[in-house]
């Protein structure tokens, strides 16, 4: 899958989202979203590593994919707030991360 179609994927998702929770998936919503997703990445990586309370504590197997799924969240909010912000993120990233003149 390109990622142009991911991203149509996850836009997809999102909007289908808001329209079932009656929800205005606009700028102020993405970033809070994105805010929050970050909080529950930090919050795994810290049961991950084990820096938690006993009671929080996974096995590494489920913390991993635990992880995996939050790290899925906040990327999948970037997303929506670059199409929301009309950037091309594939290319900013590309820009930035690929073929950054050294």
């Amino acid at each position: 899958m390109e990622f142009k179609d991911l991203q149509d994927a996850v836009v997809k998702n999102g909007e289908s989202y808001g329209q079932r929770y009656n929800i205005k998936i606009d700028e102020d919503f993405a970033l809070l979203k994105l805010y929050e997703e970050v909080g529950e990445f930090s919050q795994a990586l810290l049961i991950h590593k084990g820096k938690c309370r006993p009671e929080k504590f996974e096995s590494q197997e489920k913390s991993k994919e635990h992880l995996g799924q939050e790290m899925a969240d906040v990327l999948g909010l970037l997303m929506m707030n670059a199409h929301l912000l009309e950037i091309d993120l594939e290319e900013n990233l590309k820009k930035k991360w690929i073929n950054r003149e050294k």
